[in-house]
């Protein structure tokens, strides 16, 4: 188990179980602008719950993250803390009425929650899908970029200063 992201889950027996594991991130996760690189130490912290059915998996996972802000193009490094809620499920057939696939031929896996395979869960895809949609597209220095505010060019007008109509468009004020 080389992945932050799988936990045995075969000591559980009904119970429940806290486990942390620190490991490198197995991939990149998460968007363009910035992410938690590969190879970098991911701990994650999770609290197992054996439910019958399957088990209920709630963990907080930190990680750093590498990325370049949007408006300076600075390297930003920054931690991120983010928690995850997952069920994982012993048999595919528990949720549906009578185990049998269903009638109206749709396929209905997304529907349905990952499995527990071999006694082990991997969060993963729930890890993947939690940075993915709470990290920003376009992340800024947590100064706000104050020092790239010298390279800004001067207005080239005055504030405030009207200016008129332009005459090729003067044909057109009598449709306001």
């Amino acid at each position: 188990m080389d992945s932050p992201f799988i936990f045995d889950v075969s000591g559980l027996d009904g119970g429940r179980e806290r486990q942390t594991r620190t490991a490198p991130a197995p991939e990149r996760i998460g968007v363009a602008m910035i992410a938690v690189p590969q190879g970098a130490e991911v701990t994650v912290d999770a609290d197992l719950t054996d439910l019958g059915t399957g088990v209920q998996v709630l963990a907080d996972v930190t990680a750093p993250l590498e990325g370049q802000c949007s408006r300076c193009l600075r390297e930003l490094h920054r931690e991120g803390d983010f928690h995850v809620e997952q069920f994982f499920a012993y048999d595919a057939d528990v949720f549906t009425e009578s185990g049998d696939a269903p009638e109206d031929g749709e396929d209905d896996e997304d529907d349905l929650p990952p499995l527990v395979v071999e006694e082990r869960v991997d969060l993963t895809q729930a890890v993947t899908d939690e940075i993915g949609l709470n990290l920003p597209f376009s992340p800024v220095c947590e100064d706000g970029c104050e020092d790239s505010d010298s390279e800004v060019p001067a207005p080239d007008g005055i504030a405030g200063e009207y200016q008129g109509t332009d005459p090729r468009w003067s044909g057109l004020e009598k449709f306001l």
